[in-house]
């Protein structure tokens, strides 16, 4: 058996204004902040001597170089994401950035979600992003539709509650 893997999907490039900017802070943070701080650690922590034995220099260096990989990653998604603003003309149908309350055609539980980009996706907020299963079977309905999605415990139904963007 190989260890091949196919590639994984390449994530949507879009995401709102607000995820776009939270984006930015992030990268002038880590480059502007939280890299200089801890350059500044690393080299304390080398002028210590013996580097094969010094656990603050093993860690400093393992925290640049996670800084790195993340400022190197902002660095290549920034620029290609689109930012999506405004609302559509129909408020009524599912597009990105729409908040819905959806609920489960069998158990009547409530559900509330907001379509965003991946790069902003967040559980305890109930963000889900755009490339999700849920988010894919719902786009382009409307109030009141009932509609199916593929999830991981099996294909569920939902009727959709309310639709509402921000803003």
């Amino acid at each position: 058996m190989s260890r091949w893997r196919p590639p994984a999907p390449h994530s949507t490039a879009i995401i709102t204004r607000e995820g776009f900017e939270k984006l930015k802070a992030e990268l002038d943070h880590l480059w502007h902040t939280l890299r200089p701080e801890v350059v500044k650690a690393l080299a304390a922590a080398a002028a210590e001597g013996d580097r094969s034995e010094n656990a603050e220099y093993t860690y400093r260096k393992k925290q640049l170089g996670e800084i790195d990989r993340r400022v190197r990653y902002l660095s290549k998604r920034i620029p290609s994401l689109k930012v999506a603003e405004g609302a559509p003309a129909d408020r009524e149908v599912v597009f990105f950035g729409a908040s819905i309350e959806l609920e489960n055609a069998g158990n009547g539980e409530a559900l509330h979600y907001r379509i965003v980009g991946p790069d902003e996706t967040d559980a305890k907020l109930g963000w889900i992003s755009i490339d999700s299963p849920l988010a894919r079977a719902v786009l382009k309905k409307r109030v009141d539709d009932e509609f199916e999605a593929e999830l991981p415990g099996g294909p569920t139904r939902f009727i959709i509650v309310d639709v509402s963007y921000q803003g």
